[in-house]
């Protein structure tokens, strides 16, 4: 039977958390300080540890040094409204989770319920480490270069935690496969995992998505609408270019990961949810702070445990094994059993694939495609070629006074003009996905889709950033 122990120096929240954690089946010690936690572990070492941060002798921290890392034990930290930045560091450590005092007890609940399941995923990450050995895949994830090793070994780490997590890489790195593995390795697996792309979704209607909205509160709401922070309730959601959400909701989204609580549009009933966030951005964090774009208290939230995302030139001999991936998957799809010629083979590792992964599928796609339906390998097509960079010293001028948006709205058209009208290339330069783009020319009053980009969308945008 699980066997838990309670660190606090209150005796009403061990009695109360006693009492929670005794309905559940669960054996209960308790210690009103540091030096009675120590003896506690010499008697019985317990299979979960809720610890208060602020103890007589010292911090609740202080026992992961009584732990063996190996030993599994999940360890959760309690803490008070003002020192949850403490809490945060705790996660950085090895904690599992934290409570925010006065403590939820349905948070407990919550929290006990997939607490029984740590022990097996640590030794599921173990058996992945073996497939990597094997065949390169970890999880969703596949490539077995060095700098993949690094990613693997931070999500193996951060994944059975209730961490947040930013992704950091380039457009088309395969962030959101990323944040998929992370949540199926995670304690929340059997929830839902939601995407949702902060860049392409109209700045109106944002907040009706992420927190929903009631019936009538602006015209078109015909009826209740549940956002994604209320479907993904016990899941993970995953929130793609957290750099392009608009800052006034920024201030909502901080709040909800303090307090745990939102409210929809148009009513003031608050609603709980316990939900973990992966952000993603191909911006550099600090940099968008810098712009204005990311709030710093909403970065630092985010940013409790940072993964970069290398890009495909930085993985070497991965971009043969992804290439070889994706063509078993058309051949088992089309009953064909083509390969690659040596010519293409060589090709695809001189090639810098600036748009990655993304950019190297859909070129295997393409080879596929081009190949005669009685040819046993692919056709031997060329890469995408290089755009020319817009002239050098070109340069628009922004009076003093003009609103931010005015001034997006100038430079973005600018952008534009200057690449020729083609989308793909102008939002390289922004710094902002291709859906972004569309959705910024839509409020501008432009067609999208003018100007024959259709063709370089098909080519280059291949669904939504991962």
């Amino acid at each position: 039977m699980p066997h838990v122990l309670i660190v606090d120096d209150d005796a009403g929240t061990r009695e109360a958390l006693s009492a929670i954690i005794g309905e559940d089946g669960l054996t209960t010690a308790t210690a009103g300080d540091l030096r009675e936690a120590r003896i506690q572990l010499v008697r019985q070492m317990p299979d979960v540890v809720f610890t208060d941060l602020k103890l007589p002798d010292g911090s609740g921290v202080d026992l992961f040094e009584d732990l063996d890392p190996r030993s599994g034990v999940e360890v959760i930290v309690i803490t008070g409204h003002a020192t949850v930045e403490s809490a945060v560091n705790a996660l950085k450590m090895g904690a599992t989770d934290y409570l925010v005092k006065p403590i939820n007890m349905q948070r407990v609940k919550a929290i006990l319920s997939r607490l029984p399941r740590a022990g097996d995923l640590k030794a599921e990450i173990g058996t992945l480490r073996g497939e990597l050995r094997r065949m390169g895949r970890f999880g969703l994830m596949l490539g077995n270069s060095p700098a993949m090793q690094e990613v693997y070994d931070q999500i193996g780490r951060v994944a059975p935690t209730a961490a947040s997590v930013m992704l950091v890489g380039e457009s088309g790195t395969g962030k959101e496969v990323a944040a998929q593995t992370l949540h199926e390795l995670s304690l929340r697996r059997k929830h839902a995992f939601l995407a949702v792309n902060c860049g392409a979704i109209s700045p109106n209607l944002i907040e009706s998505e992420m927190f929903g909205h009631e019936r009538g509160s602006f015209t078109g709401a015909d009826r209740q609408h549940k956002g994604y922070f209320e479907r993904a309730n016990g899941g993970t959601l995953f929130l793609d270019e957290i750099t392009e959400m608009p800052i006034e909701l920024q201030v909502k989204l901080l709040r909800v990961l303090e307090t745990g609580m939102f409210m929809r549009v148009g009513t003031t009933k608050e609603i709980e949810t316990d939900v973990r966030l992966i952000a993603a951005t191909n911006r550099d964090p600090e940099q968008a702070v810098l712009e204005g774009k990311l709030r710093l208290d909403l970065y630092h939230r985010l940013n409790v445990f940072p993964i970069s995302l290398p890009p495909l030139r930085d993985r070497g001999k991965d971009v043969e094994l992804l290439a070889q991936a994706f063509l078993d998957e058309l051949n088992e799809r089309h009953g064909t059993r083509k390969h690659f010629p040596p010519a293409v083979k060589e090709m695809l590792l001189s090639y810098p694939w600036p748009g990655n992964v993304r950019e190297l599928k859909n070129y295997v796609q393409r080879a596929h495609i081009m190949s005669g339906s009685d040819s046993d390998s692919t056709a031997t097509v060329p890469l995408q070629i290089t755009l020319s960079k817009p002239a050098a010293g070109t340069a628009i001028t922004i009076p003093f006074g003009t609103s931010l948006a005015e001034a997006d709205r100038q430079l973005i058209l600018a952008t534009l003009e200057q690449c020729g009208g083609v989308k793909t290339r102008a939002a390289e330069i922004l710094g902002i996905s291709l859906k972004t783009l569309y959705n910024r020319l839509v409020e501008y009053g432009n067609d999208a889709r003018e100007e024959g980009d259709s063709a370089d969308e098909s080519r280059a945008l291949g669904g939504a950033d991962a």
